[in-house]
C-alpha cells in the first residue's frame, strides 16, 4: 500500500511553482508514490479528542500554468496518515498555534509531522535565534518604546521587525535621530501593546541575506544569498531581492554547529537559518523556502534529501 501524505499550506492556487519549496516537496513525494492530500487551516477539527480534517486528493505537475488537480474533500482521521507537512506561512498568530495543537494529536498517535508541532509553537522565527547569543547581532525585544529608543541610541543604525511576519513585511531600517522612529515604534508595538525586535544593522547585507537549509541538522552545502536591489535594504525574494547561490563559509558552518544539535533535539527536521555577514538573524521553522532556487543553480534535489531522511524515520 502506498504511503500517505497530507500538506497543510496556504492556497495552492496562488503559489509560484518555480520558487515554492512546498511544491518541490509535493513533486518529490508524488514521484515516490505517495498518495497526496491537501488541507488549509479551515479544514481542521477535533472530534472527541481525535484530529480530523477535510482532505482533498491532490496531484501536481511541474509547470507554471496548470500545476495541480484537487479531488473532492472528505473528512478523514489524521491519525491514519503517514506524513503531514506543516507548511502554513506566518503570521504565527493564535489560529496558527491552534493548528499545531490539532497536529499534536496526530503526532502523538504516531504520524510523522514536519516540523514537530511543539517546535512550531516554541520556536518563534524572530526570537528563537536569541537562544544562541554567541551567533546573533546585538538585539533587544520589548514593547516599551523607550527601551527600543535606548538601543537605537547605543547602536546607531538598526533594523526593526514585528515578531510574527515573513518575507520582509513591516521591516524598518532606522537610526538614532530618525524623525520617523517614533511612528515606527508606535506602529510595530501598537502603542506599547505588542513586542517588537530591534537588531543592530549589519552592513554586510549588501552581500546578501543568506538562507542556509538544514535537514535534521545537516546543512545543504550551498546557501542562497538574497541580495537587495535598488534602494531597498531588504534582500527578501518577496521584496525583489536577487537570489545568488554561494558555498557555505567556515563561519556559516560554525553557526550551524552551534544551533543544529538543539534543532534536532526539538524535532525541527527542515529548517532555514538566515545569516547576514557573521551573524545569525532568524531561524525559520514554519515554511522555509529557497529549495527550488538552490536546486536549479547547483543541480541539487533538496526535497529528495528531505524524503530520504523522512523514509528512514518511517522505516
Amino acid at each position: 500500500m502506498p504511503r500517505s501524505l497530507a500538506v497543510l499550506m496556504d492556497s495552492i492556487e496562488h503559489i509560484h511553482t518555480e520558487k515554492d519549496s512546498t511544491f518541490a516537496m509535493l513533486l518529490e513525494a508524488q514521484q515516490r508514490g505517495y498518495t497526496l492530500c491537501y488541507m488549509t487551516q479551515g479544514d481542521m477539527a477535533i472530534r472527541n479528542g481525535v484530529p480530523w480534517a477535510r482532505l482533498a486528493p491532490l496531484s501536481v505537475r511541474d509547470n507554471t500554468t496548470d500545476w495541480f488537480t484537487l479531488g473532492e474533500s472528505i473528512w478523514s482521521d489524521l491519525r491514519e496518515l503517514d506524513v503531514i507537512l506543516a507548511r502554513k506561512d506566518p503570521p504565527v498568530d493564535a489560529q496558527f498555534i491552534y493548528d499545531t495543537m490539532v497536529l499534536q494529536l496526530a503526532f502523538d498517535a504516531g504520524v510523522l509531522v514536519v516540523n514537530h508541532p511543539q517546535a512550531l509553537r516554541d520556536a518563534n522565527e524572530k526570537l528563537y535565534s536569541l537562544h544562541f547569543p554567541q551567533c546573533t547581532p546585538p538585539s533587544v525585544v520589548a514593547r516599551d518604546a523607550e527601551e527600543i529608543r535606548r538601543f537605537v541610541s547605543e547602536h546607531g543604525q538598526v533594523v526593526l521587525k514585528p515578531l510574527d511576519g515573513m518575507g520582509g513585511r513591516s521591516i524598518f531600517r532606522s537610526f538614532h535621530g530618525d524623525p520617523n522612529l517614533n511612528v515606527i515604534l508606535e506602529t510595530l508595538t501598537d502603542n506599547g501593546q505588542q513586542f517588537a525586535i530591534a537588531q543592530k544593522y549589519i552592513e554586510e547585507i549588501t552581500a546578501g541575506d543568506k538562507r542556509i537549509l538544514l535537514i535534521d541538522g545537516e546543512p545543504v552545502p550551498y546557501a542562497l544569498a538574497r541580495i537587495p536591489q535598488g534602494d531597498d535594504f531588504r534582500g527578501n525574494l518577496a521584496r525583489g531581492g536577487k537570489g545568488v547561490g554561494v558555498p557555505l563559509s567556515e563561519r556559516d558552518r560554525w553557526i550551524v554547529a552551534q544551533v543544529a544539535p538543539e534543532l534536532k533535539k526539538r524535532g525541527m527536521i527542515f529548517v532555514g537559518l538566515d545569516v547576514i555577514g557573521d551573524y545569525l538573524t532568524e531561524i525559520n521553522v514554519t515554511s522555509p523556502t529557497c529549495v527550488r532556487e538552490l536546486d536549479k543553480q547547483f543541480g541539487l534535489n533538496i526535497a529528495g534529501q528531505l524524503f530520504d531522511h523522512l523514509e528512514q524515520r518511517l522505516a
